[in-house]
């Protein structure tokens, strides 16, 4: 069994895009969940920037590895 192996399909433009759109929809989520927590919507929007810096990178990351992986 072959566990690395490249798709075509998994290219890193796609894995970018992919990236992005997801942490769209996650940060908007962690928004408004930290805006109904604390009350304020300053503190949801400080809590969502720092969640999209350090979540963009860990994402990508991971997307890349399980590009690799091939379980068949």
């Amino acid at each position: 069994m072959q566990v690395w192996k490249t798709r075509a399909r998994s290219s890193n433009k796609r894995s970018l895009l992919k990236t992005l759109s997801w942490r769209t929809t996650a940060s908007i989520d962690t928004f408004l969940i930290a805006w109904f927590v604390t009350g304020a919507p300053l503190a949801g929007g400080a809590i969502a920037l720092g969640e999209i810096l350090t979540k963009l990178v860990w994402y990508y990351l991971h997307e890349r590895i399980w590009a690799h992986i091939d379980l068949e």
